[in-house]
């Protein structure tokens, strides 16, 4: 597998020296990371169903009909019961390298693998069955090194160690001298391979989502564009097409014929009418920041904007846009948040996951006044589901499930995945 870089941050250009080779001088105290790889062959032949294991770094949530779907970034899905949300049950664990989000659909499982796509059977829950892969269709995204925050030593990823038909699956990060006559950037994003009707049943995901099922069709993006898969044949998918928007792609979003796409520094509206062809429509663009969407049944979509680490902007917020026009969606107004990720709405009710500052639950009836009518604080709030009558969120190895009826929101459960 042939890997191609994309260059997104530039962190610092280390000066020449004019001193000799071997001088003290010529060397500085770096945070140097090294990557930890597996070869494509050993990746795919590592997938597993096991029975339920600890969770080492929860990421995204996903539900379908009775049961919870959670992501252990890089390394698989947990599988919960949550037929009785008081007192949801592990059953399983989908090992899976390299997995970061999964969409369901008649008992089909579709999951990403750095650069496959798995399917599985998961109509017998205790007994799932792997029934497909494709191998190399998604430009696959690696795991970032994590750096003390608590220095300002220049940073250095040893991508020469990275082999061909290899992929990154964790980081050994440590401090060494290192040689300044060079120029030295940091690097983050993308690894690339170069190689619904009425009767269905599809899951729900949440914001922060990059699989979207809509019809017969997969949508899943990454960094640059939108990879389209015809599910016509649900256990064996066809990838159809490709779609080029732009770089930063986060999250994906699907409301009536339309997707929208967050980006680091824009949304974007594509029509989907023809869904084998999403159509470009506009963007609308915003301060470099972290940024998922949701829209509702008015028309008014929602972005939160989330500042510090990789995410460029030194504010967060959450932005009301008003996108009725299509070709031209304005925006209205701005909240200040202090560390937001995904949100959800349902009726007059928007919820947001403000990161350590726990669930907001706003009343969203005039988006030029939001009124906060809940605050779960002590939570470290990731993305939530908002269903009919119950909201399901995940944070930090935790599930929190609410019940909800109106203005009023009470806890249900909490699931420690421990």
């Amino acid at each position: 597998m042939k890997i191609l870089y994309k260059i997104a941050v530039f962190v610092s250009i280390i000066g020449v020296f004019t001193a000799c080779e071997n001088n003290e001088e010529d060397y500085e105290l770096f945070n140097v990371a090294t990557p930890v790889t597996m070869s494509m062959t050993e990746v795919r032949s590592s997938v597993k169903i096991m029975p339920p294991q600890s969770i080492q770094e929860s990421g995204k949530i996903y539900v379908y009909g009775d049961y919870l779907f959670v992501n252990d970034k890089g390394k698989g899905i947990h599988i919960i019961d949550n037929s009785i949300p008081t007192a949801p049950k592990k059953i399983n664990f989908i090992k899976i390298l390299g997995n970061v989000d999964i969409a369901v659909k008649d008992d089909m499982l579709y999951a990403d693998s750095y650069a496959d796509l798995v399917v599985f059977n998961i109509a017998n829950i205790k007994n799932i069955v792997l029934v497909n892969r494709l191998k190399d269709v998604l430009p696959n995204f690696y795991i970032e090194p994590i750096f003390e925050a608590t220095d300002n030593l220049p940073r250095y990823i040893k991508w020469e160690n990275v082999k061909e038909n290899h992929v990154v699956v964790d980081w050994k990060i440590a401090k060494a001298k290192m040689r300044t006559d060079q120029i030295y950037w940091w690097r983050f994003g993308e690894l690339a391979s170069a190689s619904a009707s009425d009767a269905s049943m599809v899951g729900q995901g949440g914001s922060l989502a990059r699989f979207m099922i809509v019809s017969d069709y997969l949508y899943a993006v990454n960094d640059h564009q939108i990879n389209i898969f015809g599910i016509q044949n649900l256990n064996l998918p066809v990838k159809i097409g490709e779609e080029p928007v732009g770089w930063g792609i986060e999250t994906i979003f699907n409301k009536g014929n339309y997707l929208y796409l967050g980006s680091t520094t824009g949304m974007y509206i594509y029509d989907i009418q023809n869904l084998s062809k999403p159509k470009f429509m506009s963007r609308i663009a915003h301060i470099r920041a972290c940024d998922p969407v949701v829209v509702d049944e008015n028309d008014m979509a929602f972005v939160t904007l989330r500042a510090g680490n990789l995410c460029g902007s030194n504010e967060s917020l959450l932005e009301v846009i008003d996108v009725s026009n299509k070709l031209a969606p304005k925006k209205l107004k701005d909240y200040v948040m202090d560390n937001p990720y995904g949100m959800g709405v349902s009726n007059n009710l928007l919820f947001v996951c403000d990161g350590t500052s726990g669930l907001k639950v706003y009343n969203k009836s005039n988006v030029m006044e939001l009124q906060l009518v809940n605050h779960f604080k002590n939570i470290n709030a990731f993305d939530v589901i908002p269903l009919y009558d119950k909201l399901i969120l995940i944070a930090n190895e935790v599930v929190y499930q609410y019940k909800y009826t109106g203005d009023s929101v009470q806890l249900l459960s909490v699931f420690n995945l421990n």
